[in-house]
């Protein structure tokens, strides 16, 4: 596994979290697993929300960047982010399912009637994309930079 080592603890997990996640690799007769990886919560204040989620759940919170970091303070479940856009969609919520290749996903999600809303971008640690179900739901896709 990589070395992975953010500036503070609220990254450093869930950095740790994705590479653990990333590190998981089928056999190669097996079907690959897609688990969730990762939540965001959209807002239009990131204070606001901050403040909200801290106060309701005991959440520690870092800015980090164009987001802020969520910490749960526990081993279970995955970790997220607050996320203020600055346009629409403004109040979303969303989690993000791990792939081993995000164009494909999203043209596989498309074949069966959803619709991309962000086509692949690559950040710093890895790329994900943003598309809608049969419903309307956003849904995010992630692979982890190798």
């Amino acid at each position: 596994m990589k070395d992975v080592r953010p500036r503070n603890r609220y990254t450093r997990r869930a950095a740790l979290t994705l590479a653990a996640a990333a590190a998981t690799t089928p056999a190669a007769d097996e079907k690959p697993a897609h688990p969730v990886v990762f939540f965001e919560i959209g807002c239009r204040d990131r204070a606001k929300s901050a403040k909200f989620f801290g106060d309701l759940f005991g959440w520690g919170m870092q800015a980090n960047g164009p987001a802020t970091t969520i910490e749960t303070a526990s081993r279970q479940g995955i970790q997220g982010h607050i996320n203020s856009l600055g346009h629409d969609p403004q109040n979303y919520t969303m989690f993000y399912v791990q792939v081993e290749d995000v164009k494909a996903y999203l043209d596989r999600a498309v074949e069966l009637g959803g619709k991309v809303l962000v086509p692949p971008i690559k950040i710093p640690t890895g790329t994900f994309a943003w598309f809608s179900d049969i419903d309307g739901n956003l849904i995010g896709l992630l692979k982890p930079k190798a």
